[in-house]
């Protein structure tokens, strides 16, 4: 089913409680949070005692995007945090079962996230043991690049059977999810545009349209999830 996610951190920090508050009244079913290390990624964000309080705090189900180096030592951490889901960059681990069976025995999905540098291609050994790839966008060349890194995804998945969800992370307005959908994406974790007051709605509503339209394998027939 395909799906509209927003991304907490691109609210205030110092108003969580409240950006959550935003992301609960849109109607999605699951929010999505970025920590970040200051290693893996120059930036720190926040750590488990903070994701702890937000999975206490809300009834959407929490979606953590591990940007740090070796994960494998805090996934139980976070999945007994209270995270639903754990994306894990391929690029942070050097044994990624170390990192993906603790998450899976725990009872948490479990994904790749790439950087946007990062080929496809390097994931397709493993797709058999996750449950979504998460591909990040980057800035230049945003869709062409991201549509580049989708399709050869999606096709892999059809040629092979397997039910993987595809997720992309960014800057994402209603004409390029639209884009994004149509080739194959399930998931789009999206930023800016939910914590904006003068446009919130109406970028929302967007969204949803593009949702509804949506051709991804894993999309056709839904109802969208963002009202």
């Amino acid at each position: 089913m395909a799906s509209i996610v927003p991304s907490l951190l691109a609210g205030d920090l110092a108003r969580l409680g409240e950006s959550l508050g935003v992301i609960e009244a849109l109607g999605v079913s699951s929010v999505h949070i970025d920590v970040m290390d200051g290693h893996f990624r120059p930036q720190i964000s926040v750590g488990q005692p903070v994701v702890r309080s937000i999975c206490k705090a809300t009834r959407l189900k929490v979606d953590v995007h591990l940007m740090i180096e070796r994960p494998e030592r805090f996934i139980e951490d976070f999945v007994e945090a209270g995270a639903s889901s754990l994306a894990i960059h391929l690029e942070a681990t050097q044994n990624l079962a170390l990192a993906l069976d603790p998450a899976q025995r725990l009872g948490a999905k479990v994904g790749l996230a790439l950087n946007a540098a990062t080929p496809v291609g390097c994931c397709f050994e493993v797709l058999e043991d996750v449950d979504f790839v998460l591909l990040e966008t980057g800035t230049e060349g945003f869709l062409p690049r991201s549509l580049k890194r989708v399709m050869p995804l999606a096709r892999e998945r059809e040629t092979r059977g397997l039910h993987f969800a595809i997720a992309v992370e960014g800057d994402i307005d209603a004409s390029e999810a639209d884009k994004l959908f149509s080739a194959g994406a399930d998931i789009l974790v999206v930023s800016s545009a939910i914590f904006d007051e003068g446009e919130r709605g109406e970028a929302m509503r967007a969204l949803a349209r593009a949702l509804n339209n949506c051709s991804a394998p894993f999309g056709q027939g839904t109802e969208s999830r963002v009202q």
